[in-house]
């Protein structure tokens, strides 16, 4: 089993462009489409903790339902927001890469290199 895993979505560009590095440098990550198998509260909470980022710089701001959800109000809190995500998997950003040296949001894919050396 591999030490890398992704949270990944077929449909983006950047999250397949991310597992393509990783497999041309021949690692095999475990892949967790996050659309389809949805993070538990904990699961989302203990991920944003290991990333370090505020919750709120992982959303897909673009994405319809964050606008249908007012997730741009600032009073919400972060359990809030993470609640949000749990229930709608696609606000989350994509793709996150977790390896032993870190997490992080591989916007543009390349960083997922920096995660490995």
């Amino acid at each position: 089993m591999s030490d890398i895993t992704i949270y990944h979505n077929p449909r983006c560009s950047n999250s397949r462009g991310a597992l393509e590095l990783l497999r041309s440098r021949g690692i095999e990550p475990v892949i967790i489409e996050y659309v389809k198998q949805p993070l538990s509260v904990a699961e989302l909470t203990a991920l944003v903790a290991r990333i370090g980022l505020p919750v709120r710089e992982l959303l897909r701001t673009k994405e319809a339902m964050y606008q249908e959800l007012h997730l741009d109000d600032p009073g919400l809190s972060a359990q809030q927001l993470i609640e949000a995500v749990a229930a709608h998997p696609v606000l989350l950003n994509r793709p996150i890469v977790v390896t032993r040296k870190g997490a992080a949001l591989c916007r543009p894919p390349e960083r997922v290199l920096e995660l490995l050396s």
